[in-house]
């Protein structure tokens, strides 16, 4: 079924002249129109086709079935000349039967100064009259149609009059001239239906109003006009012309949830789970606690399980991007190459014994409690050493702060050699981690502090290191060197031996430990060049001015440790007179004065040892001697200490030192190596092997 329009003709008859609709009771051939009165002409001559009411002159631009036409009407205007006689002059006139103008749609108004304006009508044979005059003398004097005054021919020549609809005119000085090009103006005419009342008409055959619709008199004047009732719009006047408005589907309900169409109007509800009468200004639509609590569930489950599949999601690819970059970090570390040499490596030769593992970053998280502070064993410069509990053993743990990518395959020759020394008194490193930014370096712990604590920072209380305690460590810590010099097959240059890097356990045995700083010494090379690192007062001097390192730079810090494990001081001290501030050069000198005595400590000073400590002595100062030349290999280093050990037992047969616990678990080291190890110019920057000042550790490595 088509929409019903708010204006409709009769059926079959024509709805428009031009741009006017023309709606019954109104029509412009026979049987479209009511009667005679609302006959429409459509003149067609015009372009486009011009309405007028039957066969009069009256415009009409439009026709309101609330009873209305809108009409153009006449201006009446009155023109002079300068001499003030009469030079242009209409007075229109307008004449219909059963139509009045309307009294609140229009306003009769005069226009000009000196204007005298008179409207008349005639009403059942009876004449009507009324006007209006405006007077000015300047036109500074006028102000929305309100004048007086004379002399006012230059401004304003002629006087205008008219009836025109009151909303389409608002008045300014400018009319005064303006109008004089205009002929028409738009006016309201009041249309009715017959000339009695709705209760007289109601009797009559000829009534007016069909179904759906309400019957009002008009005020101006007789007759009656027909209206749809509410919840309705159309055409009143025409059979099933008011048709019902879906208030719900036009969105003209004041309904809260749902609405239902009525004829002529509408219900609201709520819909199932709600409450209440359903209109938005009453008490509206109101959940039912159960449902409330359903809906609360509802979203709350649906709200979690987003939460929880985005939390998903995202972890998902946080760990994805986390194992990329361990990838891409174990690869950049050399893990592949360590990998392709570690099948051969990782168990002693029963197969028994895992003797190197690759950590991953997580398993050493843990073991430290993701590097708490309180597991920091020691820090230096280059890094940080913690300890790590593993679930069958305590290690140590170096997380160094740099890295040299351009050393990846040196380090990890390195690695493969250190992991292969299993020496009695070297700190054994247990394995690494390479999926990290910086790889991670695992030793065996040692728990009983530095050479260096119980030479230095131990209380005066505490029981001082014996002699033979102290004759003990440095055989030991010679016998590591010589190892590292001679007994393998890849040679080791510690360069940083040092009462720090000297661990001692619960029953004082020396463990060597910091390779930070080691080189590898080809067999077929007696001295490399390399940038210079080692610790101050240690340093080996001829090493210092010409950047070559030799064995016998070790062999220059093993002397130091001597004369330190002698005085009882420290290799530097600025607390000491300046003469003294250097141990090195301190101890050299006194040795040539022939005052051993007076600078070996307290507690090492002893009379029936004193040739023991004067033949360590001279070892001390061969070992010191400024041209590496000059001073004896570590190996005669070692068998010498061995040797005043032996004399100082007075038998050779019970010999039960830990000189010789040293064991080749793997065969050819020269094998791990690969051609990194024949090269003229090796250089480890990395990791442990550039940490290589870390500062005295508490509870050891």
């Amino acid at each position: 079924m088509t929409k019903p329009t708010w204006a409709q003709a009769k059926l079959d008859c024509q709805d428009k002249c031009g741009n006017v609709s023309i709606p019954y009771p109104f029509g412009m051939t026979d049987n479209c129109y009511y009667n005679k009165d609302f006959l429409i002409t459509c003149n067609e001559t015009f372009n486009p086709p011009k309405p007028f009411l039957g066969d009069s002159n009256i415009d009409i631009t439009n026709i309101s079935i609330n009873g209305q036409l809108h009409v153009m009407q006449y201006v009446a205007y009155d023109c002079y000349d300068q001499s003030g006689k009469p030079e242009d002059q209409t007075n229109p006139s307008i004449s219909f039967r059963n139509l009045k103008v309307s009294s609140t749609e229009n306003k009769f108004t005069a226009i000009g100064c000196d204007t005298y304006a008179i409207i008349t009508g005639d009403l059942d044979d009876e004449s009507y009259k009324s006007g209006c005059m405006s007077i000015c003398s300047s036109m500074d004097y006028i102000s929305n149609g309100s004048c007086s005054g004379i002399e006012v021919w230059n401004f304003s020549p002629c006087s205008y009059a008219f009836v025109m609809e009151e909303e389409k005119f608002n008045f300014s000085s400018a009319n005064l001239s303006d109008l004089r090009n205009v002929k028409e103006l738009p006016m309201v005419i009041d249309w009715a239906i017959g000339n009695v009342t709705c209760e007289v008409a109601k009797n009559s055959s000829e009534y007016a109003c069909m179904n759906n619709s309400m019957c009002y008199n008009v005020h101006n004047g007789a007759g009656y006009v027909c209206r749809c009732l509410e919840g309705y719009r159309g055409n009143a006047y025409l059979p099933d012309g008011c048709q019902d408005i879906d208030e719900c589907e036009e969105r003209l309900d004041q309904c809260a949830m749902v609405c239902t169409n009525t004829p002529g109007n509408y219900t609201c509800a709520c819909p199932k789970g709600y409450h209440g009468d359903g209109r938005k200004h009453g008490y509206g639509c109101m959940r039912d606690r159960s449902q409330v609590i359903m809906i609360v569930l509802v979203v709350t489950v649906t709200i979690s399980v987003l939460l929880l599949g985005g939390s998903w999601l995202y972890w998902g690819f946080r760990q994805r991007k986390i194992i990329k970059l361990r990838e891409k970090f174990f690869e950049q570390n050399g893990g592949i190459m360590l990998q392709q040499k570690l099948p051969n490596l990782d168990t002693d030769p029963n197969g028994t014994i895992k003797l190197f593992e690759i950590f991953t970053e997580e398993y050493l998280k843990k073991a430290t409690n993701d590097y708490h502070e309180s597991r920091i064993l020691g820090q230096g410069g280059h890094g940080t050493v913690y300890k790590g509990i593993f679930p069958d053993e305590v290690v140590a743990i170096k997380k160094s702060k740099i890295v040299d990518r351009s050393q990846i395959e040196q380090f990890i020759n390195e690695v493969i050699i250190l992991s292969q020394i299993n020496h009695t008194n070297v700190v054994k490193l247990r394995g690494c981690c390479l999926d990290t930014q910086v790889p991670l370096l695992v030793y065996e712990f040692v728990n009983n502090g530095t050479l260096y604590d119980y030479l230095h920072t131990r209380s005066r209380h505490a029981s001082p290191i014996t002699w033979e305690n102290r004759l003990r460590i440095a055989t030991e810590t010679a016998e590591v060197l010589s190892y590292l010099h001679s007994s393998t097959n890849a040679h080791i240059i510690h360069r940083d031996i040092k009462s720090t890097n000297i661990l001692l356990d619960d029953k004082y045995t020396a463990k060597v430990s910091d390779f930070g700083a080691s080189r590898l010494f080809p067999t077929d090379k007696t001295q490399l060049t390399t940038l210079v690192q080692g610790t101050l007062g240690f340093l080996d001097p001829e090493y210092f001015q010409t950047s070559q390192l030799t064995e016998k730079s070790d062999v220059y810090s093993f002397g130091v440790l001597l004369a330190e494990l002698l005085t009882g001081k420290k290799a530097v001290s600025f607390d000491r007179p300046e003469t003294e501030r250097n141990l090195a050069a301190f101890f050299v000198s006194s040795m040539k004065e022939d005052r051993l005595f007076d600078i070996v400590h307290e507690h090492v000073m002893n009379e029936e040892k004193a040739e023991q400590l004067k033949e360590v002595a001279i070892l001390a100062k061969r070992c010191l001697e400024v041209k590496g030349d000059e001073r004896p290999t570590m190996k005669e280093v070692a068998i010498k200490l061995e040797g005043l050990r032996l004399m100082e037992k007075h038998s050779w047969a019970n010999d039960n030192s830990n000189s010789k616990h040293t064991q080749y678990l793997i065969g050819d080291l020269s094998d791990a190596c690969g051609d990194g190890a024949s090269s003229s110019s090796i250089s480890t920057a990395y990791d442990s092997m550039t940490n290589h000042a870390i500062s005295p550790l508490d509870g050891g490595r």
